[in-house]
């Protein structure tokens, strides 16, 4: 007979089988081609792991650089994993997934590698991640500034239902008068300093973009000395443009904290760092705009505690993931543990922020085994108060926590 299910693997069972809706991805619609990126040798170039390779190798930055994609990768794969141990967090995860894909890892081959990858076929490959990593929807991140995704937008390509889209917006608030010549240039009658006519137009701009790329939600990269309200562009053009725009179409603002951009820009992507914000700003947002709803997530772990407890005080608030340099499971069960102790179930404990498809195999894994365990340390405390958990309420939870939560603070989508 075999024996009772231990909580812990009740917990687990369940939140194995729940699918996710990952909330935030760099990832794009298979319909954009190039675009979407996949296989081992984006999985080893993605910037964790160069900012990471830099640091166990004496290759000059232009070397590198100037190198091919392939070989880029080969130069990472000696560094990472033929010379050193690959005991960081970037490197598991590229361990994860080619043994996901049942790939032996420990062969150390390659070219073997490539061979595997290059034999797969891009529609079933995305179906096959899809299923590995049990997600049932992904947001993507799309900005009109950029020039390659938006000819892709501009062509109206078929969309795949799963991908749903995020209108990313940095240029607009935080390089005002460069954006303002690049929506001149697209038909929009703004001006550099603030007019009511200028408000129009970018609200103007915005609706037109959410409606071509059918978004859930705005968003916005900020760095820590992003301050609100302020004598300045941004403070203007929220208040003006972007906040009325989210407020008229039912959508969130989505706020992410903390990067400071090129600290070291011989690393290029890699090269951005981090910054502890003042919260006092977010405060204010919510405080002042009532009728908005904000999603935010924090890139310092400094202000992880004042997040969560502005969230308790603004309902208009959701806090979300755990990213970049906080993605790693020693922060995250840091993090997701004291968001359950403030927030209930509240809150979006994790997205994959992927930027290669094959990311969401190890970053889900990961993911998953991080809030099975916070979440059964949760429920063995409630059993010693008395309460004992049913299957039912643990399923609730983690549909909850999984994107139900994300799902019911957002509001439907909207009919675009």
């Amino acid at each position: 007979m075999p024996s009772p299910e231990t909580l812990e693997q009740r917990v687990a069972r369940i939140v194995e089988s729940t699918p996710v809706h990952d909330i935030h991805t760099h990832l794009y619609d298979p319909g954009f081609g190039s675009l979407l990126l996949w296989g081992i040798d984006e999985l080893l170039v993605y910037h964790y792991l160069v900012s990471e390779a830099f640091r166990q190798m004496d290759r000059p930055f232009d070397q590198f650089w100037s190198a091919s994609r392939s070989e880029q990768a080969e130069f990472v794969w000696q560094a990472l994993f033929i010379d050193h141990s690959p005991v960081s967090e970037a490197c598991r995860g590229v361990l994860t997934t080619l043994q996901a894909f049942g790939l032996d890892a420990r062969k150390q081959d390659l070219p073997t590698l490539r061979t595997w990858f290059a034999a797969q076929q891009p529609g079933e490959f995305v179906e096959r991640v899809l299923q590995l990593a049990h997600v049932q929807s992904i947001c993507m991140t799309n900005s009109p500034f950029d020039d390659e995704e938006r000819a892709f937008w501009e062509t109206r390509p078929s969309r795949d239902s799963r991908f749903q889209a995020a209108l990313r917006i940095d240029p607009l608030l935080l390089a005002w008068p460069e954006s303002a010549a690049r929506l001149r240039s697209w038909g929009y009658a703004v001006g550099n300093e603030p007019s009511a006519g200028t408000a129009d137009e970018v609200r103007r701009f915005l609706a037109d973009w959410t409606r071509r790329i059918r978004s859930r939600f705005c968003m916005v990269s900020l760095p820590p000395s992003f301050a609100y309200p302020a004598a300045n562009d941004t403070t203007w053009l929220l208040d003006q443009a972007v906040l009325p725009h989210c407020r008229e179409f039912g959508q969130p603002l989505a706020l992410m904290l903390g990067v400071k951009r090129a600290v070291n820009p011989q690393l290029r992507m890699a090269g951005d760092g981090v910054g502890r914000s003042d919260l006092t700003a977010l405060q204010n947002l919510c405080a002042s705009h009532p009728d908005n709803r904000f999603l935010a997530t924090c890139l310092a772990r400094e202000n992880q505690h004042e997040l969560v407890v502005h969230a308790r005080k603004f309902r208009n608030l959701h806090p979300f993931g755990c990213w970049w340099f906080t993605n790693t499971p020693q922060l995250i069960t840091e993090i997701t543990t004291m968001r359950l102790e403030l927030l209930g179930t509240s809150f979006t404990p994790q997205h994959s922020d992927a930027r290669v498809l094959d990311q969401l195999i190890y970053k889900w894994r990961h993911s998953r085994a991080v809030l099975t365990g916070c979440l059964t340390e949760k429920y063995a405390a409630l059993a010693v108060a008395g309460w004992t958990v049913t299957e039912a309420e643990i399923t609730r939870d983690v549909a909850e926590l999984m994107g139900g939560a994300f799902d019911r603070f957002c509001g439907l989508p909207a009919q675009l």
